[in-house]
């Protein structure tokens, strides 16, 4: 008896280790969350800003100068994924709704836990990197992965491009989003007719075009920083029910050490009953 005591205590002290080590993990998460957060309103209106210079780009071009929409040959989906474990079925869902398509598409992938859980699931991945560690380094990954697909639509015209971004909602978990990323719709853009016409140095469509490329980027950047928040707010979930499935061992594991140290005193006491009776 009084080695299974020992053992219950160590597996105590040993859940009691745990626990700290996932409210470690939570806390850490939930910084990286309200970081992502912080940054996404500068990254908006970046993009408002150069929406607004399209638009005003758009009433500078004459209509048979605008950019047409292309036939579409080929395409592509950028998937996020998670980057590391602990995160619930957060690249589950996200690569179920990649799988839809995925044997029509062009496959660049975002998450090294989310690579090997597509490998295994036989989805073919033409390109791929980590997920940055830290929010603010979020336009660099969009560099990595603008050159990458630019690099892809390079070869010939008429390629079509969606991106597929994580979100989270506290009542539904992880919502994969599908979004149309190339070609690009002009047509969403109001065209701006007051004020007076901007100076530039540029022909209007090549304007548009660099306009464009800019507008991706920074969608591009949007998309990593909403996904890398969602994959964290997903582990500070997982965390806070690992933590609840913990605390509930610890409870049962502590009343039975109760019960076992009662048993020891019961024991002890019949003993030494027996010995002064006899």
């Amino acid at each position: 008896m009084t080695e299974r005591l020992a053992q219950t205590t160590r597996r105590i002290e040993s859940l009691q280790q745990l626990e700290a080590v996932v409210t470690a993990m939570r806390g850490i998460s939930a910084s990286r969350v309200q970081q992502a957060h912080g940054l996404l309103p500068g990254l908006r209106a970046h993009a408002a800003v150069i929406a607004r210079a399209i638009g005003q780009a758009l009433a500078l071009a004459p209509g048979d100068q605008r950019p047409a929409e292309p036939r579409i040959h080929r395409s592509a989906v950028i998937v996020f994924c998670a980057e590391q474990g602990f995160a619930g079925a957060f690249s589950d869902r996200i690569l179920e709704a990649a799988a839809q398509k995925a044997g029509e598409q062009t496959v660049f992938l975002i998450g090294t836990r989310g690579a090997a859980l597509a490998s295994e699931r036989g989805i073919q991945v033409a390109w791929r990197t980590a997920m940055v560690p830290h929010a603010n380094l979020v336009a660099a990954l969009a560099g990595r992965i603008a050159d990458a697909l630019y690099g892809w639509l390079s070869d010939q015209s008429g390629r079509q491009v969606d991106i597929i971004v994580p979100t989270w909602s506290a009542g539904s978990g992880v919502v994969p989003e599908r979004r149309s990323l190339v070609p690009f719709d002009f047509h969403r853009f109001a065209v701006s007719t007051s004020g007076q016409a901007p100076l530039i140095t540029l022909p209007p469509a090549v304007l548009l075009d660099r306009l464009a490329e800019e507008y991706v980027f920074a969608e591009l950047c949007e998309a990593a920083l909403t996904a890398f928040a969602a994959e964290n707010e997903a582990r500070v979930a997982a965390m806070l029910s690992a933590k609840s499935n913990l605390g509930n061992m610890r409870s049962e594991l502590q009343a039975l050490e109760r019960q076992i140290r009662q048993e020891e005193i019961t024991a002890e006491v019949v003993e030494l009953a027996a010995g002064a009776i006899s």
